[in-house]
């Protein structure tokens, strides 16, 4: 099978793409709004709190625009704030992944909410905590008739965890969302059985985008034989009657997983979004990336990858990345582009 992306890349945007020097930048998704312009949902908490585990108690989805998909995006509103610990989501929003269907967009996303006080430093979050709250994650939906908003967002999860005797029994995360053309709507999600276990990808689909979803397979989608092979944050689309499919390779303790490079991304083609077959050829970029100005770098991380759609068909590439040595370990995040060629 062929690699549909890999032989499209163009070097990365130089000043591209979604970047703040006093924000923290991830999870860009876009879309061509009612307006012409390109817009980016994406999750952001302040810089100065760090990356670690802050993200999970002070992001939240804000939308930033630019006149062309390869930005810069310029921030312009808060889309998904705080709004009360009594709703599943009213503390901290995170992984926007925007789609247009029927007039409508639709904003799927992650929330939690917690107790007790809002840390400011890291250090204030214990081992405990951190996995407490980080439990609490549920997949959400808001929904709007412009790209300006106003956004509905619905006051319970999409998709619940199940109980414990299904291995998807703590958390629904890192929503990857295809909408065919008759509304048919196919979620994939992260979950997994306890505190620290292997995360899996999980499959749902619903008659329309806003549900009811219903889980289309009783295990996990992938499935390896090394259990340190490990796949994470899938962006899912729909074109030409196959299910398509970008996902990190996310192995562990140097095992080589599928592609031989950590964090560098796959791709896979599937006709019922369950079973998945790799290209030949499967990764689908490098965290070694050449830039429109020459130059070439090696990220510390490539995550969240997310394709702009134009007429059903990928144009762009957008993915979180930021400066460090180490995966991780970043001094500041944002979103890079890197665009397509065409009619390949």
């Amino acid at each position: 099978m062929k690699n549909l992306i890999r032989e499209k890349l163009l070097p990365a945007v130089k000043g591209g793409g979604f970047f703040r020097d006093d924000l923290m930048i991830w999870c860009g998704s876009v879309i061509k709004g009612e307006d012409g312009r390109f817009h980016m949902f994406a999750s952001c908490w302040e810089r100065e709190l760090g990356f670690g585990a802050n993200w999970l108690f002070h992001s939240r989805v804000v939308r930033a625009a630019s006149d062309t998909p390869e930005g810069p995006f310029r921030l312009e509103e808060t889309v998904l704030p705080r709004r009360g610990r009594e709703y599943f989501d009213g503390m901290n929003t995170h992984n926007p992944y925007i789609r247009f269907w029927n007039g409508k967009y639709y904003l799927y996303y992650i929330g939690t909410t917690y107790g007790g006080p809002i840390p400011i430093h890291a250090s204030q979050i214990s081992d405990q905590r951190f996995i407490e709250v980080w439990n609490q994650k549920r997949i959400g939906l808001a929904v709007s008739d412009s790209v300006f908003g106003p956004w509905q967002r619905r006051d319970t999860p999409l998709l619940e965890p199940r109980d414990c005797s299904h291995w998807d029994c703590t958390i629904t995360s890192n929503p990857a969302v295809a909408i065919l053309p008759d509304g048919t709507t196919y979620l994939l999600y992260k979950s997994r059985s306890y505190a620290n276990a292997t995360l899996q990808i999980g499959a749902a689909m619903a008659p329309r985008p806003e549900g009811p979803f219903r889980r289309i397979s009783d295990q996990p989608i992938f499935s390896f034989s090394n259990p340190d092979f490990h796949l994470e944050d899938p962006y899912l689309w729909y074109e030409d009657g196959k299910f398509r499919l970008l996902i990190k390779d996310d192995f562990k303790n140097g095992s080589g997983g599928i592609c031989g490079e950590w964090g560098a991304g796959l791709y896979g083609e599937s006709d019922d979004c369950i079973h998945w077959q790799f290209a030949d050829t499967p990764k689908a970029y490098s965290r070694t990336v050449q830039w429109d100005d020459g130059s070439v770098t090696t990220q510390c991380n490539l995550e969240r990858p997310f394709l702009l759609l134009q007429d059903g068909k990928p144009t762009h590439l957008y993915l979180a990345t930021g400066d460090g040595n180490e995966p991780y370990s970043f001094a500041h995040t944002w979103n890079m582009v890197i665009p397509l060629r065409k009619n390949l």
